[in-house]
Order: structure tokens, then sequence, then C-alpha cells
């Protein structure tokens, strides 16, 4: 990586029904006057992108950089957090990892990936309209990929569930 944006801020975990955590628009200016020049835009949240819109039209994506460039901010990441654990689940999740599909999927573990490589291939797309050089969620997608032998804090789970899943076929 050659730069480095930020301070940035993951709204995700703000978004809320309440300005000002409800519309891009209002989260720009309320992050832009604590002194973020950058944010995470959650590919999951139609309230601050539409995903497949932005991968299908750069007028609606020059539309979401230019909300925040008027506060003085730029796109950082489209955050594909859930998409990308969906891609690679072991057997032992498939449960728990239901509850981050669509409900339509759930029980359906093809479908779900099927849906899941989908979703992060319309997410690469969009970040390329976004003007991002990095590939859409790729450290969520390695950490899916390999979250049964890492120390890796998120999710949690209870050590008899490890072991049953490194037993799973």
């Amino acid at each position: 990586m050659r730069t480095i944006k930020g301070p940035a801020l993951l709204i995700a975990q703000l978004a809320s029904d309440r300005a000002p955590f409800n519309s891009l628009p209002s989260i720009a200016k309320w992050a832009a006057g604590l002194g973020y020049v950058g944010l995470q835009l959650p590919s999951s949240d139609t309230r601050f992108l539409d995903l497949h819109r932005c991968a299908e039209s750069q007028t609606y994506a020059d539309e979401i950089t230019g909300v925040l460039k008027e506060q003085g901010l730029a796109v950082t990441e489209l955050v594909t957090a859930l998409q990308g654990q969906l891609v690679a689940v072991h057997p032992a999740y498939d449960a728990f990892y239901d509850a981050f599909a669509p409900a339509s999927l759930r029980g359906n573990p093809k479908a779900r990936q099927a849906w899941a490589v989908e979703e992060m291939k319309v997410a690469a797309k969009a970040s390329q309209r976004l003007g991002l050089n990095t590939p859409a969620g790729a450290p969520r997608f390695f950490v899916a990929l390999n979250s049964d032998f890492m120390n890796f804090p998120w999710s949690r789970r209870s050590c008899g569930l490890k072991k049953i899943a490194l037993r799973a076929p």
C-alpha cells in the first residue's frame, strides 16, 4: 500500500434510523465535523450506498463520491464484511452465519455461498467505480477462509464448537 487514507470512520457501526446516522449526507457532515477525512461505506445498507446501482452506474458512483467531497471526505473502503464471510463457511458454522444472509437463502449453504460470491464480484465493480484501488473486502474474505484456524476474536464461539468444527467433514 502506497498511501493510507484516514482517519476514516466505519459508519456501519453507527447506522440507525436517527439523524445524523440515517443518511449519507448527514453522517458525512457529522463525521467531517469530528475531523474525519474518509468514510468506510457499508455495502449492505442502502441508506448509504446501493451496491448494485453503484456497480452498474458511474453516474451514481460519482454522486456518492460527490456527497462526500462536499464535506471534504473521501470513500476509503467499500465494506463487504458480511458478504465476504459468507463465501467460505465451515459446515459447523452454517446456522450461525445464516443470520448474515438474506432470509430467502437461510438454510441453503450452497445458495448462500453463490449469492456471497456474486455480491463480492458486484462489490469489486462498485469499488472500481468509486475509485478504490484495493479489492473490496479482501481482508474479510481471508478471515472467512481461515477463521477456523486463527485466533480471531470475532465471532466468539465456544471451545466445544471449535473442536466439533475441526472434525466436521
